[in-house]
C-alpha cells in the first residue's frame, strides 16, 4: 500500500457545497446569490430572449410579410410518379389508400395532382385537387379525375 494509492472510505466524502445551511458552513447569508435584484429572489426565472432588460431582438426586428390562418397546404403528385406506381403495383384506379399504402402521403395530407411527366395508359384518379395540365393529360389518356 502506497500513500498515493489512498482513498477515503466510501460514503465518506460529500460531494458539492451545502448552501444556506448558516453562517457556520461559509455559505451562509446570501447563498452565493450576492446582494438584492431578481436573481437574489426565489422563484426568479429568465424569460427566453430576455437581454437584461435591453429591447430584446425579436421586438428590433421589422416583421414582414402576411400569414393567412385559411391557407390550405396540398401534398404535389406529379404524373410520372402516378405513372410509375401504375407500372409498379399494377392498377388503373388510383386513391387516396393507394398513394398512403405506397408511402407517397400520409392519412391526413390533402393532395393535388400536378401535370410533369405523362401517362402511357388510362387511369382513374381520385383527390383533392388536379392542375389543369394534369387533367387534360388524363382525360386525353381516357381516365378519369374524381375531386372529393
Amino acid at each position: 500500500m502506497n500513500l498515493n494509492s489512498l482513498t477515503p472510505a466510501k460514503g465518506s466524502v460529500k460531494s458539492g457545497k451545502r448552501i444556506a445551511r448558516g453562517q457556520g458552513s461559509g455559505k451562509g447569508g446570501t447563498a452565493t446569490r450576492g446582494h438584492k435584484g431578481a436573481k437574489s429572489r426565489s422563484g426568479y426565472s429568465k424569460k427566453i430572449g430576455f437581454e437584461g432588460g435591453q429591447m430584446p431582438l425579436q421586438r428590433r426586428v421589422p416583421k414582414f410579410g402576411f400569414k393567412n390562418i385559411n391557407r390550405v397546404e396540398y401534398k404535389p403528385i406529379n404524373l410520372d410518379i402516378i405513372q410509375s406506381l401504375v407500372e409498379k403495383v399494377n392498377i388503373s384506379d388510383i386513391t387516396l389508400d393507394v398513394l398512403i399504402e405506397n408511402g407517397f402521403i400520409s392519412k391526413n395530407d390533402n393532395v393535388k395532382i400536378l401535370g410533369r411527366g405523362e401517362l402511357k395508359s388510362k387511369v382513374n384518379i381520385t383527390a383533392h385537387k388536379f392542375s389543369a395540365s394534369a387533367k387534360a393529360e388524363i382525360e386525353a389518356k381516357g381516365g378519369v379525375c374524381s375531386e372529393i
